[in-house]
């Protein structure tokens, strides 16, 4: 596994909820919601335009499992949002790319209207 030694999601092995051949799952730090969840590649690659094929895979199907669980485990969740932060223009912190899987419920933001348009706030309500 290739690695960043000040890259905090090198060192998740203690966190580790779900796990694939290339990627593993971990819990939010600062959850948007409850059981927000992480989708890390286990290699260190900064962007999802640099993991490759099998990493891409990886994630679906993790991203695909963990929605099932949760739905099972939370009967409030009634939608989803999943992004990627990629360069710090799009609000990236962490070099070490991740996917954020973002359960939503019912009544838990006041207009929930173009959900991740919203990350540019004027631009959330396409229609007006």
């Amino acid at each position: 596994m290739k690695s960043s030694q000040s890259c905090p999601f090198c060192y998740l092995d203690d966190q580790i909820q779900y796990e694939t051949e290339n990627v593993i799952a971990v819990p939010d730090k600062y959850p948007v919601t409850k059981y927000h969840t992480l989708i890390i590649p286990k290699r260190h690659v900064e962007s999802y335009f640099e993991m490759t094929d099998s990493e891409h895979m990886d994630c679906i199907n993790l991203i695909n499992a963990i929605k099932v669980i949760l739905c099972k485990l939370d009967e409030t969740i009634t939608g989803f949002n999943v992004g990627s932060n990629i360069g710090e223009d799009a609000g990236q912190t962490v070099s070490h790319c991740h996917i954020h899987l973002i359960p939503r419920r019912k009544g838990d933001a006041k207009n929930p209207r173009g959900g991740v348009r919203a990350v540019i706030p004027q631009k959330a309500d396409w229609q007006t």
